[in-house]
């Protein structure tokens, strides 16, 4: 499960260790890896980094987005009058800020994942 490396290229593919699935709740792929991250060649480490800086780079927009719905959500529960409907809106505004705050952790993973990265590529 090691990465072909060709002239300074290195091809991921299914047999490299790690890929990146799409995680429906929060709107962003995930990354899947079959071991440590320590455990990757330093090109499949620069690989993984490189395709997660990509996704990292959407979770802001992604979170703008939620929170947007959580606003829309919040103005229709001031206006509510339901009671039942009232709580279903506080549940899924709930579950919306939950998803917030997972997309808050992962874009701290690359934070993470860098700073060990850049500690060994001084050595």
């Amino acid at each position: 499960m090691i990465a072909a490396k060709k002239a300074g290229f290195v091809d991921m593919t299914a047999s490299s260790g790690f890929t990146f699935e799409w995680d429906e709740r929060l709107g962003i792929r995930l990354p899947v890896l079959e071991r440590e991250f320590d455990a990757f060649l330093p090109e499949e480490q620069e690989a993984i980094l490189g395709e997660w800086e990509q996704i990292r780079g959407s979770i802001p927009d992604r979170i703008r987005e939620l929170e947007q719905r959580i606003n829309l959500k919040q103005d229709e529960l001031g206006k509510e009058l339901d009671f039942a409907r009232s709580c279903r809106l506080n549940s899924e505004i709930a579950e919306l800020a939950s998803r917030i705050n997972d997309l808050q952790i992962w874009y701290r993973v690359n934070q993470e994942l860098d700073g060990g990265k850049t500690g060994k590529s001084h050595q």
